[in-house]
């Protein structure tokens, strides 16, 4: 009896143990997204202190995020390891408390996630953060190391993903609508008033449409049952889990074969050319952290049923499964842009992680994380206007922004292109949500320069100086696209000053910032003598480009991606050479032997091309007319070297392509770079990206005359831009050919959609 009793009371502390600890978890991941949250207004101290107290996986995954922002900012090697070393501890952390989970009984049981999805989600997430950390890394076997743990973030958040498409097909037929989210692809949708995070513990529930009151009927229903199950199947389930404690987070889709990942690496990795052994490189130093097999991955399927629901739905009211959608919407909406980027120069990186992006579904996933009102909403939407600025301003091949129709008859906005309206609602909401942050300026800067609105940029950008962000890092990004702008507006000496700015307030590429200073003097070197400027001044900036571009090549391999020279770096150090070589050659000042204008040069591989309006555009064409139209030059223009006639070509091309005459930049190009054997463009100091650039340009120029009125029809100017593009993406190994890649990707993957589009090649 005494035994009966004692076991009775034992039985009760426990369920009072477990209830404790289910009203901790929702607490920690309130209080931890809390603190976190004051990051995305660039007071990482708050967050620092606000996390500072607790020691669960959600805290611990904070910590860790604020370290892994400081380090990407700022490439600080001292940040990086202590980056690695937070993530490490909260991967260990969230996995001992995922398999507890998976032993307590009275855990809680959700009805779209498996038991423990909070905690497989704080795990890949800090695997993800640590790849990239250790992508970032200066070795090249810790690199390698990061793909694997790519490879593993990306089946637990596939997995969790796979849940919410289960839930939804097996709503379908019922209470749920699968059908987008109409209100979230409004433009105007993005904008609405700021509210707390939904499922916080003073919300009360909302109401909601008839479906989702349904879908919250339906919850309850199966919750209720998911409690009975788990009461009756309490013995089995345990001795179940203890066989099985080690066993991978999810039961991922049974069509996957079962194969593991080795301990080593059995293989080579070849990057341009260069091959590397590491078939004795262990691939499980997780820093203690178990190491799970890994089966391959198959391609994934585009037909989703997304989880796309709004914030104030009820679907949401749990805090927890609040935070396990918007952070996996986040982070696998963000892994999939980012593969579906890889330029093909990378191609075989993808050989190793075992699986394909899918810019799409990625850019959905991270729009629908983007609306709610917590730090995962708020890196979503930092993501997306990176991703619109950055990378869709940088490409030229882009498919059309364009308007569907919904099941319903409303519209909802596509996410292809660059959907202006709806990143402008986006850029305002942010700016609302956290009006202390410089991010959201640059950002709106960013916006302005990709509406060729330059000279609005930098006033933006300059606008901070007197209310500068406590992190350096983000001063150093305003910076470095003060520096750029003013580069593309041909503001040669506040470009210049601006560089040589970046190098006091960064560490990450001192040649590349020298050389654009110095390619700025020598612009000013340049205008000062056909304009008769005294002797003095001319001199003084001969002086200025001669010591800063020689600074280039002295700062150079500082700095390294995955062993190797960063290819700026390698690309500045060369140009300096060659025009050593000419002067030397031709008994002539260092400034008098560089060649075509390096600052257009530069102009060209950061796309400036694209921001600049008619007027800034005719500029850059006075620049290279200096070397083959002005009195001083023409003789000797016709004894110039064919790779320095070839960056005319292509920087005069592009120039002539951005003033829409399509004609006369083809012209450029047919009957110069493109008429010259490739073996006289490459080799020794010569400039070999100029043929595969352009290649491309060639099926830019075709892209943008798809839709001319008379001569060739659409689709023989798209096949036309394909089989330019498809020349550009197999061409061998050349310098900066990653950048150009990127470009290049884009193109293809535009194109494919264009065909699909009509449901295949006509």
């Amino acid at each position: 009896m005494l035994r009966g009793w004692l076991r009775e009371k034992k039985g009760e502390l426990n369920a009072s143990t477990h209830s404790l600890d289910a009203l901790a978890e929702p607490q920690n991941i309130e209080a931890s997204m809390r603190a976190t949250n004051h990051v995305m207004n660039d007071d990482l101290q708050a967050a620092e202190d606000g996390l500072a107290d607790g020691n669960s996986a959600f805290h611990k995954l904070g910590k860790g995020m604020v370290a892994f922002l400081r380090a990407t900012l700022g490439f600080e090697p001292e940040i990086m390891r202590e980056a690695s070393d937070r993530l490490a501890d909260a991967e260990t952390t969230a996995s001992a408390d995922y398999r507890k989970a998976q032993r307590d009984v009275h855990a809680r049981r959700s009805v779209i996630y498996p038991v423990g999805s909070e905690y497989s989600l704080c795990q890949a997430e800090a695997q993800l953060m640590s790849a990239i950390v250790g992508v970032l890394n200066e070795s090249l076997s810790e690199s390698i190391r990061g793909f694997y743990k790519l490879r593993k973030a990306f089946m637990t958040l596939d997995a969790i993903l796979a849940a919410e498409d289960k839930f939804m097909g097996g709503q379908a037929g019922n209470t749920i609508s699968t059908r987008p989210s109409v209100d979230s692809l409004r433009s105007t949708r993005s904008a609405r008033s700021t509210r707390a995070v939904p499922g916080g513990f003073n919300d009360e529930p909302t109401a909601g449409t008839k479906q989702e009151k349904s879908m919250l009927d339906t919850v309850r229903q199966n919750e209720a049952q998911a409690a009975t199950k788990t009461r009756n199947d309490t013995n089995s389930t345990t001795h179940a889990e203890k066989d099985n404690e080690d066993d991978e987070f999810y039961d991922v889709d049974e069509s996957y074969e079962q194969s593991t990942t080795p301990d080593t690496y059995a293989g080579h990795l070849e990057l341009n050319g260069i091959v590397k052994d590491f078939t004795k490189t262990p691939l499980n130093q997780d820093n203690g952290n178990e190491t799970h097999d890994l089966p391959p991955l198959k391609t994934l399927s585009s037909n989703h049923q997304v989880l796309n629901h709004d914030p104030d739905s009820d679907i949401f009211a749990n805090p927890i499964d609040v935070f396990i959608h918007t952070g996996a919407n986040l982070y696998f909406g963000l892994l999939l842009v980012m593969l579906s980027m890889i330029p093909p120069a990378f191609n075989k990186l993808l050989f190793i992680i075992g699986f394909h992006g899918d810019r799409d579904r990625g850019l959905c996933l991270l729009w629908q994380a983007s609306k709610f009102h917590n730090i995962n909403g708020a890196m979503a939407g930092l993501c997306l206007l990176g991703y619109y600025h950055a990378v869709v301003g940088f490409a030229d091949i882009l498919p059309e922004p364009s308007t569907t129709m919904s099941s319903d008859n409303e519209t909802q906005q596509d996410v292809h292109g660059y959907p202006k309206e709806r990143c402008e609602a986006l850029l305002k909401d942010m700016r609302t949500r956290h009006p202390k942050s410089h991010l959201w300026l640059l950002e709106e800067a960013r916006m302005q320069a990709m509406n060729r609105c330059l000279s609005t940029s930098i006033s933006i950008l300059g606008s901070t100086s007197n209310t500068k962000s406590p992190l350096k890092q983000v001063e150093a990004l305003i910076m470095f696209e003060k520096s750029l702008n003013a580069m593309y507006i041909h503001d040669y000496t506040l470009c210049s000053e601006s560089f040589l700015n970046c190098v006091k307030l960064n560490n990450w590429s001192h040649a590349l910032y020298y050389y654009i200073a110095g390619t700025a003097q020598v612009e000013l070197y340049r205008h000062a003598k056909m304009s008769g400027a005294p002797e003095k001044e001319v001199q003084r900036h001969s002086e200025k480009a001669n010591e800063y571009l020689h600074l280039a090549p002295k700062n150079a391999g500082k700095k390294k991606f995955m062993a190797r020279q960063l290819p700026f770096d390698v690309f500045a150090t060369r140009k300096v050479q060659k025009w050593d070589a000419r002067a030397k050659e031709r008994g002539v000042p260092f400034v008098e032997a560089v060649g075509v204008s390096p600052l257009e040069e530069m102009i060209f591989f950061w796309n400036g091309y694209r921001r600049m309006d008619a007027a800034q555009l005719q500029s850059s064409l006075q620049n290279l007319a200096w070397s083959d139209e002005s009195a001083a030059n023409r003789a000797r223009w016709e004894h110039e070297d064919a790779d320095e006639k070839a960056v005319l070509d292509v920087l005069r091309a592009t120039t002539l392509r951005n003033l829409t005459r399509y004609d006369d930049a083809a012209a450029v190009l047919t009957k110069g770079v493109l008429a010259v054997p490739s073996g006289e463009l490459k080799g020794g100091l010569r400039d070999d990206w100029t043929a595969p650039c352009a290649h491309y340009e060639m099926g830019v120029g075709a892209w943008m005359r798809r839709k001319d009125e008379g001569g060739k029809g659409e689709v023989e100017w798209v096949e036309e831009c394909g089989r330019w593009i498809e020349k550009a993406a197999k061409w061998e190994s050349y310098e900066l050919d990653a950048r150009v890649g990127l470009k290049v990707a884009t193109a293809q993957d535009t194109l494919k959609k264009f065909w699909e589009g009509r449901g295949g090649r006509v």
